[in-house]
């Protein structure tokens, strides 16, 4: 593959084809199921999964198929097979749904609005995962405009990762034997620790949410007659979540979540360290902008990568403070949030979670945790020489930096499942989301450069997977 030619077609692709799709795309609030119950009724998912096949019909590949695969009650597929030089498959997923909007987003953004400025296109969904679909169309096409042999590719592009992929399983039996026996598996929703280099994930941890609920009384009552005498909701809240986390310094305290740390993991996470430095903890926007961590990069990586955390992500029961009335309340509820070490049980990490919060509730009080969804992690098999040699060989021609491995804290629960079923299969998990980017929260954005570098890395290492020996 010609590196002048690959950078000519992919650059002019994503800034005459794929930057203004994806602007289109973000403009549609497609909200994960969990996010938006009526999904079906809304047609936003409709709408965002049409545009991006009407795009990939349009793309001339030879002899692709392109598909919107739908079961009733779930949210559609989009597939495509791009027939190769060789009956081995690669398979590339992404995902289009979208995260809710959230707030605190900057003057002159908003995340169904598409802005581009300083080299970033802002909005929801740009980077998480809009891009996937065009960045692994565009690789294949980078190799059949030069002629370059590749294998067979099936793209999956779902439509429920967000709520964590609970519609992809049915997916998964209803194809059958369409996708085959991929040997590589490219995803392009994971990290970057920067935009400088390609970054290739070998980890991602589990999630665990529930909802942890205190009933005291059955309704409100004056909380000047009632105080010192009926505990405070909250106050049991905090006592029954002191079980479960170390209020102090953030350790989940349930031995179960808990696995022992790969040598291997922990010499990446050396490296990542020494290569991102204190960037690991202030690319984050920070209330105190002169905080710092007592604790080394090293240590705040294997927190993030292989060690449980906790996050309480939401609250009913609660009223809004222009509401809050001296009013002694009845019950409240939390949303919480485990992230779980990429090897833990999770089913048995649920079990474990909540006979700890449920055990001998405190007196007067009664206190339930109910297991929303329970998603194991995920540890890549051992990396192949070959494709160890293209990772870095692909890095070095487009971004004149070696790669480097990380592990990340967050979830793609089809990779878990993939890991199950293909478990020769090698694995290039790799992404856009870098120091800032924001997925899920205010300022979401998608690194152009970063995309179109990281597009011509994946046409590298398909061309690569072809002419591999083992």
């Amino acid at each position: 593959m010609n590196k002048e030619k690959t950078e000519q077609f992919v650059f002019r692709m994503w800034d005459d084809s794929i930057i203004p799709e994806l602007s289109e795309y973000i403009k549609v609030p497609n909200k994960s199921p969990m996010f938006d119950p009526d999904w079906e009724k809304h047609g936003h998912m409709e709408k965002a999964v049409t545009m991006l096949e009407t795009w990939c019909k349009k793309q001339p590949l030879k002899g692709m198929s392109v598909e919107v695969v739908r079961l009733e009650g779930r949210t559609p597929i989009l597939l495509m097979d791009i027939p190769g030089d060789s009956d081995d498959i690669v398979l590339l997923y992404g995902h289009y749904d979208k995260q809710p909007e959230f707030s605190g987003w900057e003057d002159n953004l908003d995340p169904w609005t598409p802005v581009i400025r300083d080299g970033k296109l802002y909005g929801r969904g740009g980077a998480d995962d809009g891009y996937a679909v065009f960045g692994s169309v565009t690789a294949i096409r980078a190799l059949q405009e030069q002629g370059i042999s590749h294998a067979r590719c099936v793209v999956l592009i779902e439509g429920c990762e967000e709520s964590g992929s609970f519609d992809l399983p049915y997916y998964i039996d209803h194809l059958g034997d369409r996708l085959g026996s991929p040997s590589l598996v490219v995803c392009l929703d994971a990290e970057c620790g920067n935009y400088d280099q390609l970054w290739c994930t070998t980890s991602l941890r589990g999630n665990l949410t529930g909802t942890l609920r205190v009933d005291v009384l059955t309704e409100g009552v004056h909380s000047g007659a009632a105080g010192g005498i009926v505990p405070s909701c909250f106050r049991i809240l905090r006592q029954v979540l002191s079980r479960v986390e170390n209020e102090t310094s953030g350790q989940v305290l349930v031995s179960d979540l808990f696995v022992d740390i790969p040598e291997q993991r922990r010499q990446q996470a050396e490296l990542a360290a020494e290569v991102l430095g204190d960037s690991v903890y202030r690319k984050f926007p920070w209330a105190d902008s002169g905080a710092s961590t007592s604790e080394s990069v090293y240590e705040l990586l294997l927190n993030n990568n292989w060690r449980p955390s906790l996050t309480v992500t939401g609250a009913d029961g609660m009223p809004a403070l222009v509401n809050a009335g001296n009013t002694m309340l009845p019950t409240t509820t939390l949303k919480l949030s485990f992230r779980l070490p990429p090897t833990t049980n999770a089913q048995g990490a649920a079990v474990a979670v909540k006979q700890a919060l449920e055990a001998n509730s405190p007196p007067f009080s009664k206190v339930s945790f109910n297991v929303d969804s329970s998603m194991a992690g995920w540890n890549a098999p051992a990396v192949a020489k070959w494709l160890e040699q293209s990772m870095n060989k692909a890095s070095g021609d487009y971004f004149n930096k070696p790669s480097v491995y990380m592990g990340t804290g967050g979830t793609i629960p089809f990779m878990g499942m993939l890991g199950e079923k293909f478990p020769d299969a090698q694995f290039l998990i790799t992404g856009l989301l870098g120091p800032k980017s924001n997925a899920h929260g205010p300022n979401e954005f998608l690194h152009i450069a970063t995309g179109k570098r990281l597009t011509c890395c994946v046409a590298q290492v398909l061309e690569d997977h072809f002419h591999r020996s083992e």
